[in-house]
């Protein structure tokens, strides 16, 4: 996921002028995040099976479908780094239609255009995520509420729980995979529809310049080998879910045929999520989040690990949970870190 900076020192401006409270923000945030990652890029996780199981595309072929995502993501987060770029909720706005237009066409019987679709769709996740990130947690903290800014991170999660279950209805129901996509895209409708009004230039509060003398008295920038170490790290872990997390329904269909957990796999690793970052979020106090970051890896290792050597329904539902527990917590881990290295200017955006 990209990396994107977090805001520092909350500057206490009032709200009373601007309709959005911090309530409604944070509450925006998590939904959009959920649209952006639980549809907009994990959907196909659970229309996989379905596909499969229709005809409409070879494992191989998935594969493919798969790693055009993962490409736009990557294209998306740096095309971010790009300045000047329009105001942020417009991105927001412009990403989170593009993924309810990109997910409705995925219906559309044109394999040869698939590819091309999921990797835009990549593009809208990631513009959604920046953004919405970067936007949400500096609301957040204008108003006085920075902490609550991190539970925009169990989005992802709730999406992935909530098109999760919505898939295992489908599969007990025999639905064809263009059904999925279509039921995907109006859930997504329905998402934007209800968070649209508050990703507005006129719920933005602005922050007030630093002054020079706190410019001058910030904390110095570390060596360049310290950013790339933290960037490499980042990196590492989106190699350490992106299989598990992209493949899982259908390893796990293969390691345990007609087993009746087959569905319930993925919405475990969405409630990981969920967990994980309202942990994460309340810890506010870690001394070195070096440490912190090297324990989400370790959790994410073992759950990774536990689907090989525990090809059982045991191994694959702790799996599962372990998988999730660090997936948005390493983010929040990673922007702390970022901003102690780099507090004057940001780090560029990233993506695994």
């Amino acid at each position: 996921m990209p990396l994107v900076p977090v805001p520092s020192k909350p500057c206490m401006l009032d709200p009373a002028t601007h309709p959005a409270d911090h309530r409604r923000i944070v509450l925006a945030g998590m939904l959009a995040l959920a649209t952006a990652m639980g549809i907009g890029r994990f959907a196909f996780t659970r229309c996989r099976p379905m596909m499969l199981h229709d005809g409409s595309t070879t494992l191989a072929g998935a594969s493919w479908l798969a790693s055009a995502n993962c490409i736009g993501y990557l294209a998306g987060a740096l095309l971010c780094m790009f300045k000047p770029v329009p105001h942020p909720t417009v991105m927001v706005r412009v990403g989170l239609v593009s993924t309810l237009v990109l997910t409705l066409c995925m219906a559309l019987p044109w394999p040869a255009v698939w590819p091309l679709l999921r990797f835009a769709a990549g593009v809208s996740s990631a513009l959604v995520f920046v953004y919405t990130s970067g936007w949400c947690l500096s609301q957040a903290a204008l108003r006085g509420h920075t902490s609550l800014g991190a539970l925009i991170y169990t989005g992802p999660g709730a999406g992935i729980v909530l098109t999760g279950l919505a898939a295992s209805g489908m599969v007990v129901a025999d639905w064809h995979a263009s059904s999925g996509w279509l039921t995907f895209g109006l859930l997504a409708l329905a998402l934007i529809g209800v968070i649209w009004p508050v990703f507005n230039t006129l719920n933005t509060l602005q922050a007030k310049p630093a002054s020079p003398t706190a410019t001058a008295n910030a904390a110095p920038d570390h060596s360049a080998l310290e950013v790339a170490l933290l960037a490499l790290a980042y990196g590492i872990a989106g190699f350490g879910y992106i299989i598990t997390a992209t493949f899982l329904p259908v390893i796990a269909r293969q390691a345990l045929p007609g087993s009746a957990w087959l569905d319930l796999f993925w919405p475990i690793l969405g409630c990981g999520v969920i967990v994980g970052a309202l942990v994460a979020s309340r810890m506010q106090q870690v001394r070195d989040l070096r440490l912190a970051l090297l324990g989400c890896y370790l959790i994410q290792a073992a759950g990774v690990a536990l689907s090989l050597v525990m090809p059982n329904l045991a191994g694959f539902a702790l799996g599962s949970l372990l998988v999730g527990l660090p997936f948005t917590a390493i983010t929040y881990f990673a922007m702390q870190e970022a901003r102690r290295i780099r507090p004057i200017t940001s780090l560029p955006r990233l993506a695994c």
